[in-house]
């Protein structure tokens, strides 16, 4: 008989206030933040998380996060190359982008949110259409990371193209290869590489008026650069000395109060700020003059040099020289320099290493102050305020903290778990505080500062946690009061372990220092006027066990005979535990034993080692039953999985659960040594692990700084199915990378790949990536073509028997076949790519009585897999446009040298034309009364100002209305 487990899935992961694996956005109120694969939306005032943006077996941590102009929109980008489309009202994705190779590292959406570039480590540029959610086009061009991108609009603005990809536009791009570029969009070419700093451009950013470009180096350079708006509205033209023209100048480097990294820049959208990071834990911020101030300073510095020439010339100050008025007019026709318009305004000092940052929108955030958020590196949430420029000098502006997010997480790596006995609380420690979580709401209830926690349990009564520490002490926390009520110095060196007896009347420590203490519990009151009250546990050292080196783990076996020591030999010494009398030496890791547990019968101990090794002993000789290569990396905590006594589980569990630096978890069978599942979610090391008392779930610690709950499903799980399956994916990923590698990207560095060649490919490529989802909906694609084709024949077949009287018109039609299954519009193309040629015959077949009507959509139910039916039977001639044209331009050399494809080709060209005529008209007219509606509003706007202001004249109305918010231009020295 086949033996089945039960399967765990994860059910909870929390701990995470914000991850530095991503920036973040603010507005205001509200903050988006990464948390690993998720990303959270944190109200900053309540320090209340709002919502979870979790899309369920998505594994990839978020890279970047980008709020579209149409804000209730979100583009996510992933380390696996992914972009995804998350709507923040329903909490759910609208669409997945799937081109990138790599992380994405960049994202841009154009002004009226329907264009998304992104940028990636793989050193692609591509531009995703986010309403028709398909790629556009891929530029290659950089030759390492891309760190930023930025839409340009042109001066000009032209009529507005047909196609989505060929829209008027400019990209500006910079990467870590030094150069900024220059992209035009309508042709789809790179018109201008500046090599912007001698080290790697880590951020840039426009100004408001899109006139400088701010760009950030490694070296701590921060270079502004001026934007040729009329050159660009010309285009790519040639001097009168042969030069190409340039849009892109230097205009000067402002000073910095750091030499660090410039690691984000970014401009105010409303106020005049701007700030720079270019400090692990602080944000300098610089304010932008106003015309009128520039002037007033440029008047003062004129007065003061008139001063100094008139005591140059021995004068008085009411004298003045002949050349006085020529000063006069050289001042005034001097240009404003940089330095006078961006001056050092305040610096934001942060509690903790600055990931990210961003500005609060004001219409949001209000109260006067402008909010700056900051995102630190230490899963903290911090927002400051900003004050308006004061007139006095005296008074220096001072920034704020106004909210702050940090409990609900720890700020180190959580070193050490341990539940209650009634699993209800959780503890968990990390190097700096402890906390105590509720495991039904995973609420952190409690928040105590300690030392750096190495090891904890709870103690009997499960009111107060003992923590081991770093520095050799044993910290008693009562959970009730939020205290420290006793700190024992235990030990001279580091606690690795401390271990309950089963008795619960005392417990045992290990240290660094050799020595194994033993300690009996003792009860004082906590008020000692009232010894009857409530009682604490304190600790009281007995006896001293002293070994030969340091000891890294501590542990009674659960009938309370022996006690198992693990040594720095790479041993584990097991004693008598009454007497201490030795009883067996466990020898063979080659390695420290890092952890060990010994099973609830007490028959077998399980240890796990830094030699990525996991042994089980019989503690009865104590031979080695197995040792299992468990971990590619050091195996860190291993632990059996207990019984549930209240279902009447009286056998005990042999299965036990092993976690290690490759941030796996996994599941073992300790009697047929079998890896019965691995679990993945973590991003980190993970260094602690703690099992439910009744085998319901297990809890992870990591260095991610998150808490994962692996909870026991009602699924079963055979082991074949689960091999079979591992198989099935690690194929599927290696022909899909397979079919990836023939477009190795440029400066990619994959092996094999002949630079020469991949340096000299097209600028511009098409945007393709398979991936496991693609390769299915192509299969799904071909399924339908087959089921469509026999159902066609067999009707064909049933026809023509009817005709020729060989069935009774009593005999019903064969039964058809509807495959109702939709491919995700991103994914269409690569789902097409699939498809070999004799289906694409099958497939153009079919297009072509798709394209001349749609009543042909409600006989065949297979062509719902194209997704080309619309709501209420309408046809999406648009789609089928799509299709059409894609499989053209992929099959154009086999379609040419086939004559089959005439008969074909020639009735669809005529009904694909007349159908898009119609769309055309449809069009047309919904845009005439567009226009006329835009019309009415325009002149209800204008008889309204007419109405308020009976002086004003339509010119004036009409250009107050074209100026909006528009702040004024000031022309800068290039």
């Amino acid at each position: 008989m086949v033996q089945s487990y039960l399967r765990h899935g994860p059910t909870e992961a929390f701990g995470i206030v914000c991850s530095s694996s991503s920036n973040s956005t603010y507005d205001g109120k509200l903050a988006y933040v990464p948390a690993l694969e998720d990303v959270l939306v944190w109200d900053v005032k309540k320090g209340q998380m709002l919502a979870m943006w979790h899309e369920t077996g998505h594994r990839a941590e978020v890279t970047a996060i980008l709020r579209s102009p149409q804000r209730d929109i979100f583009a996510v980008g992933y380390a696996d190359g992914s972009v995804r489309l998350w709507s923040a009202s329903s909490t759910s994705v609208i669409a997945t982008f799937n081109g990138h190779k790599k992380a994405v590292t960049a994202l841009a959406f154009d002004e009226t949110g329907t264009r998304l570039a992104s940028g990636s480590q793989d050193t692609d540029l591509i531009l995703w259409d986010v309403v028709g959610e398909s790629g556009l086009y891929r530029l290659r061009g950089h030759r390492d990371q891309i760190t930023a991108i930025r839409f340009l609009r042109p001066a000009a603005e032209s009529a507005p193209s047909t196609s989505t990809g060929a829209a008027p536009g400019f990209l500006l791009t910079a990467s870590k290869d030094t150069f900024l570029k220059l992209w035009d969009l309508q042709t789809q070419h790179c018109i201008q590489t500046v090599v912007a700093h001698r080290s790697e451009v880590w951020t840039m950013d426009l100004s408001p008026e899109q006139e400088l470009v701010f760009t950030g180096s490694g070296e701590g350079e921060l270079k502004a650069w001026k934007i040729d708006h009329e050159a660009l509205a010309q285009g790519l033209r040639e001097t009168e000395t042969g030069e190409v023209t340039r849009f892109i100048y230097p205009a000067a480097t402002l000073p910095l109060a750091s030499s660090h990294r410039v690691s984000q820049i970014s401009f105010h959208p409303h106020q005049p700020y701007l700030a720079v990071q270019s400090h692990d834990k602080s944000v300098e911020v610089f304010r932008i003059r106003t015309e009128d101030e520039i002037k007033k300073k440029q008047a003062r510095r004129r007065r003061r040099a008139k001063e100094k020439e008139l005591e140059k010339k021995g004068k008085k100050k009411g004298e003045e020289a002949d050349g006085d008025a020529h000063m006069d007019a050289e001042y005034d026709e001097k240009d404003v320099e940089l330095a006078d318009l961006f001056t050092p305004y305040l610096i934001v000092r942060a509690s903790g290493k600055v990931r990210s940052f961003d500005f609060g929108d004001e219409e949001t955030g209000g109260r006067g102050n402008t909010q700056l958020f900051v995102a630190l590196a230490n899963n903290a949430l911090e927002v400051y305020g900003i004050p308006p420029p004061m007139k006095s000098k005296d008074a220096a502006p001072e920034p704020s903290r106004l909210y702050s997010v940090d409990l609900p997480g720890h700020r180190t790596d959580v070193r050490t778990l341990c539940l209650s006995s009634d699993d209800a609380l959780l503890a968990s420690a990390s190097n700096g505080s402890l906390k105590i979580w509720n495991m039904k709401t995973t609420a952190c209830i409690r928040t105590m500062d300690c030392g750096y926690a190495i090891c904890s349990t709870f103690l009997p009564g499960d009111r107060q946690v003992a923590v081991g520490t770093k520095s050799g002490e044993i910290l008693i926390y009562d959970i009730a009061s939020s205290s420290l009520v006793d700190t024992i110095q235990a030990h001279t060196a580091t606690v690795w372990s401390i271990h309950v007896r089963p008795d619960e009347q005392g417990l045992v420590s290990g240290s660094a220092d050799k020595d194994v203490k033993f300690w009996e519990f003792e009860r004082k009151p906590v008020n000692r006027e009232n010894p009857r009250g409530p009682s604490l546990l304190t600790l009281v050292h007995v006896r001293t066990l002293k070994m030969t080196d340091d000891v890294l783990s501590v542990r009674y076996s659960p009938n309370g005979k022996l006690l198992a020591v693990a040594l720095l030999d790479s041993t584990v010494k097991v004693f008598y535990q009454d007497t201490l009398k030795f009883f067996l030496s466990l020898y063979g890791h080659k390695l420290p034993v890092l952890s060990m547990d010994i099973s609830g019968d007490s028959k077998l101990i399980v240890t796990c080692s830094a030699d990525k090794n996991v042994k089980i002993w019989g503690l009865d000789f104590g031979d080695c039953h197995k040792s299992i290569f468990a971990h590619d990396e050091s195996v860190m905590q291993v632990a059996f999985e207990r019984t549930d006594t209240r279902e009447g589980d009286t056998k005990a569990s042999h299965y036990f659960w092993t976690v290690g630096k490759d941030k796996m978890v996994k599941y073992w069978d300790g009697d047929k040594f079998e890896n019965i599942q691995k679990l993945e979610g973590h991003h980190g090391e993970v260094w602690a692990l703690a099992v439910s008392h009744h085998g319901k779930f297990v809890v992870t610690g990591s260095h991610d700084k998150s808490i994962r709950v692996w909870e026991k499903l009602d699924e079963p799980l055979f082991l074949e199915e689960e091999r079979e399956r591992e198989l099935e994916a690690l194929y599927e990923s290696g022909v899909a990378d397979t079919l990836n590698r023939a477009d190795a990207p440029i400066g990619s560095g994959a092996p094999g790949v002949d630079v020469a060649a991949a340096t000299a490919g097209a600028e511009t490529t098409a945007v393709t990536k398979q991936t496991t989802e693609t390769l299915m909906a192509g299969e799904r694609i071909m399924e339908a073509l087959e089921l469509a084709d026999t159902e066609i024949e067999t009707f064909r077949e049933y026809e023509e028997a009817r005709a020729k009287g060989g069935l009774a018109e009593s005999v019903a039609p064969p039964p058809r076949n509807p495959v109702v299954q939709k491919v995700p519009s991103t994914a269409l193309y690569d789902a097409l790519l699939v498809l070999p040629f004799g289906k694409v015959v099958s497939l153009m077949r079919y297009l072509n009585v798709w394209a001349q009507k749609a009543s042909v959509c409600a006989l065949y139910g297979w062509c719902d897999i194209l997704t080309v039916c619309a709501v209420s039977q309408e046809w999406n001639i648009v789609l089928t446009s799509r299709i059409i044209f894609f499989l053209l331009r992929t099959h154009h050399h086999q379609i040419v040298a086939n004559r089959v494809m005439r008969t074909a080709l020639i009735p669809l060209r005529r009904n694909l034309r007349e159908g898009l005529r119609r769309q055309k008209d449809t069009i047309g007219y919904n845009l005439a009364a567009l226009c006329f509606i835009q019309r009415q509003t325009d002149a209800k706007r204008t008889a309204e100002f007419y109405e308020e202001e009976e002086d004003l004249t339509e010119e004036k109305v009409r250009e107050k209305i074209a100026e909006g918010k528009k702040r004024k231009r000031v022309s800068i020295k290039a």
